[in-house]
This record gives C-alpha cells, structure tokens and sequence, in this order.
C-alpha cells in the first residue's frame, strides 16, 4: 500500500547565494534545505547580515540562486521564466514587508484591489472593501498611504496580501517599523486571518513575540541553516 504524504508547500533544496565582491565571492546563502508543510507556521530567525531576506527573495522567486532551487507547491521555481515566476507568485503567493510597500497614488482599497486585478479576479473590488473591513479599515478604504498612520498601513498591506487568499504567505520583518503595542495588534491580525484562511506563514522576523507564535523556528547563523 502506498503511503499518503502530504506535499510541501515550500522546498529550498540547497540553495546558495554567491554574489561577486572586488576580491572574491561572497557567499550569503550556503546549502540551505528545509521543507514547508501546508498550514505551518514557521519563523527565520539569525543577526542582521545573515541571509534572511535574501533566501525570502530566493523563496519567492524574486532573486535568483547560484545553486540549488525552490519548488511552491510542487513546481520548480527556477524552472520557469520570469513571466511564468511572477503567475505562480500572484496565483500562490502574499507578501508583507517592513516597509509597507504601498503606492503612495492609490487609496487604501486601490492598493488592496491591485494585485487582485492583476490577477483578473472578476469581483476584486468587493473581495478587498471586504478584507479591509476585516482588518479594521472600513472607514479609511479612499484615504491615501499619507493619511494613514504606520499601524494602519501596514494594515492595508496585511489585507492587500490576504485578500487573494494565498496559499503561502512570506512576511518579512512586519512588525519591524511598529511600535510594541501596534506590532502586537498586528501579530494577532495576522494569526487570526491565518486561522481563517488556513494560510502557511514564513516570516523573517527579529520580534520574539512573533516568533513564538510560530510552530518552528528555522534560525540563521552567516547564511548557514540550523532548525
């Protein structure tokens, strides 16, 4: 009898990352494996200068490896070009960043609609009024990033990243340009619609709160994988 094993939504198979310097290589990234299963939580914790953000990049198919791969949800990343890379992201894949990365043009509701209409999801426009009124925003969907505080824009991007329902999430330092107690209400937002959604989480994240909230910790020490 074949045994039934649940597929990963994530697996780094020996990633590296070497990039040229006027002397030599420098390598940020050395044979980094791990696996993902569906619904996990899972924290990347290590020092600044580590290879955090660089193996998220890696994960999303946003950067390139010098060796090794990802595969999302079985297809290998590197496998495809860039125009097949960026479909599987806006099909599987959100994103949460430290800085927000909201157009400062759009409203609130036209930030969170844009990757949707990417995407040519027909009802975009009531899918993200309602993932806004989910995070608390009802009454700020046509105010511009400007007119929004830290808190409230970082949640605009938690819905914006929500709201096409991905089956990954990759959050890099959310909390990191919030005070404790927005930081900590944010936390709980983004575990709540975890719950929701059923959602898998990988987040980069200095915040011991966050990471304890996380059902694995993946740590870092200069570009070298521990668990």
């Amino acid at each position: 009898m074949t045994e039934n094993r649940i597929q990963p939504i994530v697996q780094a198979v020996q990633l590296t990352k070497q990039v040229p310097t006027n002397a030599a290589y420098l390598t940020i990234l050395k044979d980094v494996s791990f696996t993902v299963l569906p619904r996990e939580a899972v924290a990347i914790l290590g020092a600044s200068g580590s290879g955090k953000s660089t193996l998220l990049g890696l994960l999303a198919g946003l950067d390139t490896p010098s060796s090794g791969t990802v595969k999302l949800n079985g297809v290998d990343v590197f496998a495809l070009d860039e125009d097949g890379r960026a479909a599987l992201r806006a099909g599987a894949v959100g994103f949460v960043f430290q800085s927000f990365q909201l157009l400062p043009a759009l409203t609130a509701l036209e930030n969170t609609m844009l990757p949707l209409e990417l995407a040519g999801v027909p009802d975009a426009r009531m899918q993200a009024e309602h993932i806004l009124r989910r995070v608390g925003l009802g009454e700020r969907l046509h105010h511009y990033p400007k007119q929004l505080s830290g808190g409230e824009q970082q949640r605009v991007a938690v819905a914006r990243a929500f709201a096409g329902k991905p089956k990954l999430l990759l959050a890099d330092e959310p909390t990191g340009n919030l005070d404790s107690a927005t930081g900590a209400q944010l936390i709980e937002l983004i575990f709540e619609l975890n719950q929701e959604q059923g959602t898998t989480l990988l987040m980069v994240t200095h915040d011991e709160a966050l990471s304890r909230r996380c059902g694995r910790l993946l740590h870092l020490t200069a570009g070298m994988l521990r668990e």
